[in-house]
């Protein structure tokens, strides 16, 4: 295996159900040919915030969200997260939170491409 010339992100954002089709529509522009979406529960900066219910101290209520994460060129990287930002923006508690990793290769099993080859549109059969 080779590490890929050209620098790769991971992008993971944390955001609501109800943002997910809006702020996939664009991905594309960015260099973006396929994304992972999964549910996760979790809550942020509330958990300091203690809830007491009948004098009995409780826990938060751990909210759904859903995880997106993609790849893309880290020379993309700023542009999307402008995008990103933007979509996802309210200016209330819970408009999601965006964590960013270098990804030093990507390989397709199927063909053994890597690098960015192994994230382009491919052969279908």
């Amino acid at each position: 295996m080779k590490v890929s010339v050209e620098e790769l992100s991971k992008v993971e954002i944390i955001t609501s159900e109800a943002k997910i089709v809006e702020l996939t529509r664009n991905f594309g522009r960015f260099g973006i040919t396929g994304m992972t979406i999964y549910e996760a529960k979790g809550c942020g900066v509330q958990l300091g915030a203690a809830e007491y219910e009948t004098g009995k101290k409780t826990e938060p209520e751990l909210l759904s969200k859903q995880v997106v994460m993609v790849v893309l060129p880290s020379k993309e990287v700023d542009g999307f997260l402008d995008y990103v930002s933007k979509a996802l923006y309210t200016g209330h508690i819970g408009d999601g939170k965006i964590f960013v990793t270098p990804v030093t290769n990507a390989i397709r099993v199927r063909t053994g491409e890597e690098g960015m080859d192994a994230l382009k549109e491919g052969e279908l059969d």
